[in-house]
């Protein structure tokens, strides 16, 4: 019996030029990044990926499917050896994911073009530890907030900008009264006001924060705690010096005051309102520089309404938060369970102590 002659029938395939290897790291991110955007997560959270992925890549100086355990040992244990474990933890998120991609969707291509079988560096014994925790926030009392709204409208009357201003004003006034995030505030268009809802209105906020990877979460915000009055004053007063066309298809609540070709107002930035408010707190609240944010704001709300009696499951639903323990965290300035518990435990003691006398 013979043997037979035997054909590779597989494709010959010519070595990679290192320019065809550059095009197809760029094809392979995008294709990454439209990946991510399909399982509905939010593009801040896709942006924040990529930036640890880009960090990485500069530190690598080459493919990251070349990374190494060893090139992972030498970036968390010298180069991030100091920084926040939350910074360390993100980033070697993005690389498990990344690399998660890389397995599932490239990996025959990145064998057949550089002869490398793509594993992730990251394993039990050099995968960062520890737990992302939030960072505890204090907001200033009732009466620095109070301070702090009463020196910037006072001031409106007489500021060089008035209408940016009254924005800026209007948009913290939201999130001190009813806790919208900043990207929530900058999100919202003119019909996302429900005047005929509720007894005092409600906000129709379409692109709330989602959690383990749902995508925006929608959510109705009823305009409670005077922030109903905030808005019509900014909506019959303020709105039309940026734009006179109430019924414009997807007119955003509040406009940026650069002018876009067409005669409309663009939608204004974060950071425009994070600037607007660092400047009111330096001028009317000097006690807080560099600490007044817009999430301290939004502390301070679920805070003042946990004071004034309102009950966690509404002030969760309000906040748009998945857990309760979320909302714990955000009214820990007015809990009293440790005091409430050592009164009453000195009182038992005292008790006691009594049928003894």
């Amino acid at each position: 019996m013979a043997l037979a002659a035997v054909r590779d029938m597989r494709e010959v395939r010519s070595p990679t030029s290192p320019e065809e290897l550059v095009d197809f790291e760029t094809d392979v991110l995008a294709g990454f990044v439209l990946a991510r955007s399909s399982a509905g997560l939010a593009d801040s959270t896709i942006r924040g990926d990529v930036g640890h992925l880009d960090q990485v890549r500069e530190w690598l100086g080459k493919p990251l499917w070349d990374m190494e355990s060893a090139d992972c040992d030498a970036y968390f244990g010298r180069l991030l050896r100091g920084v926040p474990s939350g910074t360390r933890l993100a980033r070697a998120q993005a690389i498990t994911t990344y690399f998660s991609y890389l397995e599932l969707r490239h990996q025959a291509e990145i064998h057949a073009m550089t002869g490398r079988v793509v594993a992730c560096p990251l394993d039990e014994m050099n995968r960062p530890r520890g737990a992302k925790q939030a960072k505890l926030r204090i907001p200033p009392t009732a009466g620095e907030t109070a301070t702090l709204f009463a020196g910037w409208s006072a001031g409106l009357a007489t500021c060089r900008k008035f209408a940016p201003t009254a924005r800026n004003y209007a948009a913290a006034r939201l999130m001190a009264e009813v806790g919208l995030r900043v990207n929530e505030v900058c999100g919202l268009d003119l019909t996302d006001v429900k005047w005929h809802l509720g007894r005092f209105g409600k906000i129709h906020v379409r692109h709330g924060k989602g959690s383990r990877g749902c995508g925006p979460k929608e959510r109705m915000v009823p305009l409670i705690n005077g922030a109903d009055r905030t808005l019509r004053w900014y909506i019959e007063d303020v709105w039309g010096h940026f734009d006179d066309d109430h019924t414009r298809p997807g007119a955003p609540l509040f406009p940026s005051e650069r002018a876009d070709g067409d005669g409309s107002s663009p939608r204004i930035g974060d950071d425009a309102l994070r600037r607007g408010l660092a400047a009111a707190a330096r001028e009317h609240l000097p006690g807080w520089p560099g600490k007044l944010t817009p999430h301290v704001l939004r502390h301070y709300c679920a805070s003042q309404l946990y004071h004034h009696g309102m009950d966690l499951v509404a002030i969760q639903e309000l906040l748009g938060h998945s857990w309760i323990a979320t909302t714990m965290r955000y009214v820990h300035v007015h809990r009293t369970r440790i005091e409430d518990a050592w009164a009453t435990g000195q009182l038992r003691a005292a008790q006691r102590l009594g049928g003894l006398i």
